[in-house]
């Protein structure tokens, strides 16, 4: 594309196809993570998406995806959607959350959470609850963890082992969406069952740009 100021920077070029993925593909990965690391999720089957009549250029600004994933080991198989823009709920039983968080819907209760704090639904079944000690150590920080991954080839918190599930994760919900309708994943196969999602899934690179 020829440069055009302001179009794309500092933060609009994530809203076009040519170089982001929208503020699912911004944003999905942070909040996704949540749900993915403590159910254990890997690959979803199915995925669909609701928003408004795909762009060819520029990404939404609201859309809804459904995923489906199998159960797990730590987990029955569950349904995750993801919100974001102008489809995003602004309350939760008549109370009123924080606009970015993740929201886990149990069978005894709900629990909005973001990185810093959460929230428990019904708040009056929940009035008396006392969190347990919390056991999970706090990371070092993302620099210190690659220095060390470099020093004594240890995992970083977010490996490529577990972002590259959490990243093919985000990045379907953006076929289903610009194709328009819902698909099954294969993921071993890394194929779609329809062939007008297939043609998102990977491209065609410019020779010397090659993805081995």
């Amino acid at each position: 594309r020829p440069y055009a100021a302001g179009v794309y920077h500092p933060a609009n070029w994530r809203r076009w196809w040519d170089f982001g993925q929208g503020t699912l593909g911004d944003m999905g990965c942070h909040y996704i993570d949540l749900p993915f690391w403590a159910l254990g999720l890997r690959h979803p089957t199915h995925i669909e998406a609701e928003g408004p009549s795909p762009h060819p250029e520029t990404a939404p600004l609201g859309l809804i995806v459904r995923y489906r994933f199998p159960k797990t080991e730590v987990a029955p198989a569950i349904n995750l959607t993801w919100y974001d823009g102008d489809k995003t709920p602004r309350e939760v039983m008549g109370q009123r959350v924080p606009n970015a968080g993740v929201m886990f819907v149990g069978s005894g209760g709900m629990m909005f959470a973001s990185y810093t704090n959460y929230k428990l639904f019904p708040s009056d079944k929940f009035a008396g609850f006392k969190p347990p000690a919390p056991s999970i150590p706090d990371s070092i920080g993302h620099h210190r963890e690659w220095l060390k991954a470099c020093r004594d080839g240890s995992p970083t918190t977010c490996n490529f082992d577990y972002s590259g599930a959490l990243t093919e994760t985000v990045l379907l919900g953006n076929v289903a969406y610009r194709s328009g309708g819902p698909i099954q994943w294969d993921a071993k196969s890394m194929t779609a069952d329809r062939a007008d999602a297939q043609r998102y899934v990977s491209k065609s690179y410019r020779s010397g740009w090659e993805v081995a």
